[in-house]
């Protein structure tokens, strides 16, 4: 058997079978980060992220946003549990020609965004690579009390993203705002029931809430907010790496966050018995089953 048998999901759930950790460990594999004991008012966040040249990003693209987007996806993770980020380390991969020019570019793409978030980068790895490899591991802070995971969506939820959806490819990818205000601000105000970012499309990425919580969704086509880069919905459902923020709130919550007119949370469906899956509405009412697919490296 070969891993493309296996597919992406599929081998991790192989790796997770054959890992136990102690009692520090309070979330492993299975969210957007890894969630550690650290102590009485705060968890840790852990997650890592590896974008390589030719499937995160070309070789023609600008090495700053390269830079940019290596940092950004793991700040990303970071803003899916609710926390803030606090260290790194980059270990990064080129080949031997690579000009001094093309790696100052980079590191000013990380540094920069690096310096907005308040984020210390720490130290890491070099490498000699046949392509661009660059492997970002995040340490992060959550209050207790703020911490989120996919795992307790619950019945009647509604179901909303941040922002629009789709196009990605064109540029947003290597040029999004990680969520990481918007996280704290909905921490603050509500009692965040699940949320996970949008990295492999929403309908991938909700079926990850869908399973880790036992329910099932209805998603209405007309709610899904279009980029104006998207050519159709189906980018928005399955294009990913938009890093926008998918998350559920009981309904009374849902109701004050809309009647806050924060125009950049889009409500889009609700959490339903897992008995439907998950299923999307068409303008004329009309629900049918939704594919699962988005992008998968396997």
């Amino acid at each position: 058997m070969r891993v493309t048998q296996l597919g992406e999901f599929g081998l991790i759930e192989r790796i997770k079978a054959k890992i136990s950790n102690d009692a520090s460990v309070r979330k492993g594999i299975g969210d957007d980060c890894a969630v550690l004991a650290y102590n009485k008012d705060k968890y840790l966040l852990f997650t890592c992220d590896t974008i390589l040249e030719g499937v995160d990003f070309k070789s023609r693209e600008d090495p700053y946003l390269v830079g940019r987007k290596a940092i950004a996806v793991s700040l990303s993770d970071i803003a899916a549990c609710g926390g803030l980020p606090r260290h790194c380390l980059v270990s990064l991969g080129m080949p031997r020609n690579t000009s001094v020019k093309y790696l100052d570019r980079l590191l000013a793409g990380m540094l920069d965004l690096a310096r907005k978030y308040s984020l210390n980068i720490v130290g890491g790895d070099v490498s000699r690579a046949k392509e661009v490899i660059i492997d970002v591991s995040m340490l992060g802070q959550v209050e207790k009390k703020r911490l989120v995971l996919r795992s307790q969506a619950r019945l009647g939820d509604i179901i909303f993203v941040s922002n629009t959806l789709g196009g990605s490819i064109k540029g947003k990818h290597l040029r999004f705002t990680p969520r990481i205000k918007e996280a704290r601000f909905l921490t603050q105000k509500f009692k965040v029931n699940s949320m996970i970012d949008i990295s492999d499309g929403l309908a991938q990425d909700l079926s990850h809430i869908l399973k880790e919580s036992q329910a099932g969704a209805f998603v209405y086509a007309g709610l899904i907010p279009l980029d104006k880069q998207a050519r159709n919905l189906e980018d928005a459902l399955f294009m990913g790496e938009d890093f926008e923020l998918l998350f559920t709130l009981a309904r009374k919550d849902a109701k004050k966050l809309i009647s806050m007119r924060q125009n950049v949370f889009c409500p889009i469906g609700e959490i339903v018995d897992k008995k439907f899956k998950l299923r999307i509405v068409d303008k004329k009412g009309r629900p049918r089953t939704l594919r699962i697919k988005g992008f998968r490296h396997f």
